[in-house]
């Protein structure tokens, strides 16, 4: 005798919660084949990008964007596939508690990795183009690179912070709020380390010195000190000492806040002029020529005074004598250096008058002859 099958009570749907259930199949159904289109599109298109811009564009373009988006093609994929997901979410979007956990993930997600990809574009833009430009500047292209790329991902990791906070409507004024509060707390117990980095952009900015070079500097420690530059660091800069070849390391907001004379950048022009005499000339005639020239020459700011020298020397065949007249003009900047040169001309003429007012019979020779130099150390 067949018995009848019984159905338990908790499975007799009514027609409402059938109706329920099939809508909810049909869509999640929907929404998995539309999570596998997305990963097919997602592996599809940054190729689609990569030969729509190869064929639009010039040659030049496209060595570009492959010198920056090659190397990052699989977070390429990944965001795109990532952003592709809201479309498949919109097939669930009426079942509001799974819609709302789900989109929160994908939320996360899409900004985690929108983040990596711009951290790599600009770490590869920063790499392949930046370095020239650092090289041009004169910096230490290892520091510097490594200090443009944490603000760098310190600003987009905020920027994404901020635009996952305003997805999910949360208060932006309280947790602003909130990180000033903390940031005020975190420089208080940090101030060394703050000043420090402060102390390395301005040495970094101001570029007092760079490595190779010789500074004379006075440290508290050590008195005055005429070192090498070995390397500038991030926290400090590490300086070689000429008179025992010790190493110090001199914290950057120290290096900051000091005197620092670069005697590497100092430049002197040496100037020779030449008057020639038809008469040998007397000893007192020698002595009066060189308290005229050092009177004319000292008088003018940013000439050497002890670097004044007059040389006596034969002029050949012809009798009488010439006076080489030998002076440094200091100085670094050209503008500084022509001015100079105008003053000189001045006191050539100033020269000139004094030894006619003393009767001395002399011809200048042209042209003065200027030769640039370093300044020792």
């Amino acid at each position: 005798m067949n018995m009848p099958l019984e159905i338990p009570s908790w499975l007799n749907f009514n027609q409402e919660m059938q109706d329920y259930l099939i809508n909810f199949v049909i869509r999640f159904g929907l929404f998995i084949l539309g999570i596998l289109i997305c990963l097919g599109l997602g592996k599809l298109l940054p190729t689609f990008i990569k030969n729509l811009v190869k064929k639009l564009t010039t040659e030049a373009i496209f060595k570009i964007y492959q010198n920056i988006v090659e190397s990052v093609e699989k977070s390429l994929t990944i965001s795109i596939t990532l952003l592709l997901f809201y479309v498949a979410l919109e097939f669930i979007k009426e079942y509001g508690g799974l819609y709302r956990y789900l989109k929160l993930g994908v939320d996360f997600s899409v900004t985690l990795s929108l983040a990596f990809l711009f951290a790599g574009l600009f770490r590869n833009f920063l790499r392949i183009y930046g370095v020239n430009l650092i090289r041009k500047i004169g910096l230490d292209i290892d520091e510097l690179l490594f200090i443009l790329e944490t603000v760098i991902n310190v600003v987009i990791g905020v920027l994404a912070a901020l635009a996952f906070a305003q997805s999910q409507n949360v208060n932006l004024v309280g947790v602003l709020a909130g990180l000033g509060i903390g940031g005020l707390a975190v420089a208080f117990a940090a101030q060394k380390t703050l000043e420090q980095i402060v102390g390395t952009l301005v040495v970094y900015l101001d570029r007092p010195y760079s490595v190779g070079e010789y500074i004379r500097i006075s440290l508290t420690s050590q008195g005055v000190v005429l070192a090498r530059v070995e390397s500038i660091g991030i926290r400090s800069t590490k300086l070689r000492t000429l008179a025992k070849s010790t190493m110090i390391v001199v914290p950057n907001s120290t290096m900051s806040n000091v005197d620092i004379e670069n005697v590497s950048r100092g430049k002197k022009i040496m100037v020779l002029l030449y008057f020639d005499f038809d008469e040998m000339l007397e000893k007192s005639e020698q002595a009066m020529l060189e308290k005229v020239v050092k009177e004319s020459t000292n008088s003018i700011f940013g000439i050497d005074p002890n670097s004044t020298s007059i040389k006596f020397l034969p002029k050949g065949k012809d009798r009488g004598v010439r006076a080489q007249v030998s002076l440094f003009v200091l100085g670094s900047q050209g503008n500084s250096q022509e001015f100079r040169r105008q003053l000189l001309a001045l006191a050539n003429e100033s020269i000139s008058k004094q030894l006619l007012n003393y009767g001395m019979q002399f011809t200048m020779k042209e042209p003065t002859v200027y030769v640039e130099s370093s300044v020792p150390i």
